[in-house]
């Protein structure tokens, strides 16, 4: 008989299990593959809930070519963005920050000055690169009012010139950019603190066992003389950063041209009232989460040749 054995679980590449400092982290853009179209390389999304999407499968060569399709997807809502601030680099390093917006719903996330001085971003020579810290006008969702702030790379020959023309406007989720692959990075649900059982999924033990059944058997060896950070043991689970690559975008558009939203409004979250965004599969967090939506950092051929055409959400 065959010797039952598996790989550990509590993978050491996510370490330390923590929660994590922000909702909405920074973003590595430099191997973020783009193409050679002018635009902002990502928006901020909250998250619906799940449906069911009705597609037909175009894929070339699929089995199911020309058949309606059942799948699992996830609704995000996007409402629109503001410019915050345009952030100069130089070395890789911040050399300049100029706030262009000081709008009143600012004021519940941090200090605005009284007078900006868009003026300064035409003095400012010599620098490698350009990003601009966007923020969501969340008050037109029913989630919340208070915005969320994250730092977004811009793609463009004249970065700068496409930076001013933005400033002061609403971005819609028009005017960004098509992808048909993405990358979603948030926070897991969060679930507090949790026993090594459901925090690492080790077994249990025999009924009769001394000192606990939900627990490891041992601690480690006498020596090293101390409890190594290998071992499973209690601690916080989720509220964790995670990204999930390549999901396909099945469907975008507005909730005042689509008709999307549910006679009883989806659960725990209510009715979309803006743009919204269909993707393939599921997106970690709960309901009404932050989610970060960037191009494919590393599309796979599998992923890139599949093509649905989306026909409605049950």
């Amino acid at each position: 008989m065959s010797k039952k054995s598996r790989p550990r679980f509590g993978s050491l590449q996510f370490w330390p299990r923590k929660r994590a400092r922000k909702i909405l982290h920074s973003v590595n853009w430099k191997p973020i593959k783009h193409g050679d179209k002018e635009g902002i390389l990502g928006f901020i999304g909250y998250k619906v809930g799940m449906a069911t999407a009705v597609v037909k499968d175009n894929t070339d060569k699929s089995m199911t070519k020309g058949k309606k399709l059942f799948i699992p997807a996830t609704i995000l809502e996007v409402p629109h963005m503001k410019i915050f601030s345009v952030r100069f680099y130089k070395y890789g390093k911040v050399m300049k920050e100029v706030v262009v917006s000081n709008d009143k719903e600012l004021k519940r996330k941090l200090k605005v000055p009284k007078e900006l001085k868009v003026g300064e971003l035409d003095k400012i020579k010599d620098y490698d690169d350009l990003r601009v810290i966007v923020y969501s006008v969340v008050k037109q969702t029913s989630v919340k009012k208070t915005p969320d702030l994250i730092e977004l790379a811009v793609v463009s020959g004249d970065k700068l010139g496409f930076v001013k023309g933005l400033v002061g406007k609403e971005i819609s989720l028009k005017d960004l950019l098509k992808w048909n692959l993405v990358d979603v990075r948030g926070l897991t649900t969060g679930k507090g603190l949790v026993g090594p059982v459901k925090r690492f999924g080790i077994g249990l033990k025999q009924h009769k066992s001394e000192k606990g059944v939900r627990r490891p058997g041992s601690l480690g060896p006498w020596h090293p003389a101390r409890v190594t950070f290998r071992t499973p043991m209690a601690g916080q689970l989720g509220m964790f950063s995670r990204v999930h690559y390549n999901l396909n975008v099945l469907h975008s558009g507005s909730a005042s041209e689509n008709k999307i939203n549910k006679k009883e409004g989806f659960k725990d979250y209510g009715n979309v009232k803006t743009n919204y965004v269909v993707l393939r599969g599921s997106v970690q967090g709960p309901t009404k989460r932050q989610i970060l939506v960037t191009p494919a950092m590393r599309p796979t051929k599998k992923q890139s040749k599949k093509n649905f055409e989306f026909l409605e959400l049950k």
